[in-house]
């Protein structure tokens, strides 16, 4: 059974934000490198925790060591420390949809306590992400998937600076054109037909849009996130920050 095998470039960035280590007080974990290969493994394949192969432990301990590690906000740390200073020259926007696996379903109070919905394409979640100019992950927001694509953008937004946003016509609001404005920044985003006053937008810099859309293909490499298969957000949003973060610092 083939491991994820991580670079040595990227545990050395990893390993002082796991948890366990044996500087740290209380219990140390066992083995953070393999466990982090264990987590990548089922974020990589998609397969159960319950499908966990042998050589990676035992499957339910691992479980719980990722469900700990996601409340402690771990994989957000480790995906800060692998991204490295984002070009902020612009900024891109987009959503993309993925399917809720029934293994996802079931959390407690509902799919309605987490960012899953109904839509034509059954019980799905909406990845809404702002990448900078190279198309890297800057930030991202879980929403439901019957969601517009706008709810999701003023906190990803937020305390940034950039010189230029671009998007597609589904972030053609007013209050988005406003804030930017108000910002300094250049609206790149295509237009509704039904936009009373166009905006002129610089049609070569929209072209470089396409690579927020290549980052979503690439981050659905990983099947765990092209099918959410995580009850809740914080396992769902865990395993992105990861996958990202492997994603940036290859």
């Amino acid at each position: 059974m083939d491991r994820f095998v991580l670079t040595g470039a990227q545990w050395a960035k990893i390993e002082p934000h796991c948890l366990g280590k044996p500087a740290d007080p209380g219990r140390s974990g066992k083995n953070n490198w393999l466990f982090m290969e264990t987590v990548l493994w089922i974020v990589r394949t998609g397969s159960p925790w319950r499908d966990l192969p042998a050589l990676f432990g035992n499957w339910s301990t691992a479980f719980r060591r990722f469900r700990d590690w996601g409340e402690a906000d771990v994989f957000k740390r480790i995906f800060d420390a692998l991204s490295e200073a984002p070009d902020m020259e612009y900024a891109m926007v987009d959503a993309s949809i993925v399917k809720v696996h029934r293994h996802g379903q079931g959390a407690k109070g509902g799919p309605q306590s987490q960012a899953i919905g109904r839509s034509k394409g059954g019980m799905t979640t909406k990845i809404l992400a702002l990448t900078d100019a190279l198309g890297n992950l800057v930030r991202f927001e879980l929403l439901p998937g019957h969601r517009f694509d706008t709810i999701g953008v003023a906190p990803l937004i937020k305390g940034i600076q950039f010189d230029a946003l671009l998007g597609d016509k589904a972030f053609d609001s007013n209050w988005i054109v406003e804030d930017l404005n108000q910002g300094g920044a250049q609206v790149i985003i295509s237009q509704r037909p039904a936009r009373a006053q166009k905006i002129k937008i610089d049609a070569k810099m929209h072209e470089w849009r396409h690579l927020i859309e290549n980052y979503f293909c690439k981050l659905k490499e990983f099947k765990r996130i092209a099918m959410r298969a995580c009850k809740t957000d914080q396992s769902f949003s865990a395993m992105i920050y990861l996958a990202a973060a492997v994603s940036n610092a290859p």
